[in-house]
């Protein structure tokens, strides 16, 4: 049986959403060892969802990915994992780069999916706005490769809890980066990786202050809210909003695209949504070539006729 393993990091109590998407295809593939970057807490959600072994590694104020990366490539040395799977994240790249370099190998970046097959691996990747599939193939181990968030669905298989054991970090350089100060961002409602619904406006929205006709209609919907990267680039709200090739990669059941035009750069993050509902006064923005639902109008017009339908049931 092939040996996985998988990068999973630990946000809050527990291992974040993407680290349980990797988990998911990774049980498909051979026996499972997640390395937990965290302090540890929610162990247990791993193996439930198909980990039969937990590296933990807690690196404190360090910043993680070079004690990691350092850690990591002396245990996949010595163990020869099949396959190394990470999540298209920040720190999963920043680790995954550096092991590569210690290792001698290249990086498959950006894949919606994965195979072993004889003799190597292979990947799948979305190109020209994923209306294409392009297939990657790797013939010298060990395979590292990076999936895009929403790949693969979390779902929990029951599975026992499993063995734990510390990976050990080497100590410190004089040259190593720490973390002075962290700060959380304060978010209310629905989280946008996560939600069932969301409402994302565009720059046909006008201005700044008409983004709050989408957080009037989020709210009435328990949904989150998302934009482009146009209005992110204007200032309008923060990056933390931002659907698309550079932002966040969504799959709501419902995603509502308000003055959203339709850029390949948005529509590569959003084009799996369930059902797609387009509000744009262009009948020929590209918003509604992957729209379920379009409807032609300005959204000054259709939101607070929408809002207002809604605050009264």
């Amino acid at each position: 049986m092939a040996n996985i393993f998988v990068l999973v990091e630990q946000e809050g109590d527990g291992p974040t959403t993407l680290g349980l998407e990797l988990l998911a295809k990774a049980r498909t593939l051979g026996e499972v060892t997640a390395v937990y970057v965290g302090t540890g807490a929610g162990v247990d959600v791993l193996g439930e969802h198909g980990a039969a072994r937990v590296l933990q590694t807690d690196p404190g104020d360090r910043l993680p990915a070079g004690p990691v990366a350092e850690a990591l490539a002396e245990r996949v040395s010595a163990e020869s994992p099949d396959l190394i799977l990470f999540g298209q994240a920040y720190t999963d790249r920043d680790i995954a780069g550096r092991l590569a370099a210690r290792l001698g190998v290249g990086v498959l970046s950006n894949a919606s999916d994965v195979r072993l097959v004889e003799g190597g691996v292979e990947t799948d990747h979305e190109i020209l706005g994923g209306s294409q599939i392009a297939t990657a193939r790797a013939s010298r181990g060990p395979f590292i490769v990076l999936v895009r968030p929403k790949s693969f669905v979390a779902e929990s298989t029951g599975g026992n809890a499993p063995t734990v054991e510390e990976l050990v970090l080497p100590a410190a350089g004089s040259a190593e980066a720490t973390v002075s100060e962290s700060h959380v961002e304060e978010r209310e409602g629905p989280q946008l990786g996560d939600a069932s619904i969301i409402v994302s406006g565009g720059r046909g929205l006008g201005s700044a202050e008409a983004y709050e006709l989408i957080e009037r209609l989020a709210k009435q919907l328990g949904a989150a809210t998302g934009a482009t990267r146009a209005i992110v680039d204007s200032g309008w709200v923060p990056y933390a909003k931002q659907v698309g090739q550079t932002g966040k990669t969504v799959k709501p059941d419902v995603y509502i695209a308000a003055g959203v035009s339709g850029a390949m750069q948005h529509m590569v993050g959003m084009k799996d949504s369930k059902t797609i509902i387009a509000i744009n006064k262009d009948p020929d923005a590209p918003i509604f070539s992957v729209a379920d639902l379009g409807v032609v109008g300005d959204v000054h017009d259709v939101l607070p006729k929408l809002i207002e339908a809604l605050e009264a049931r």
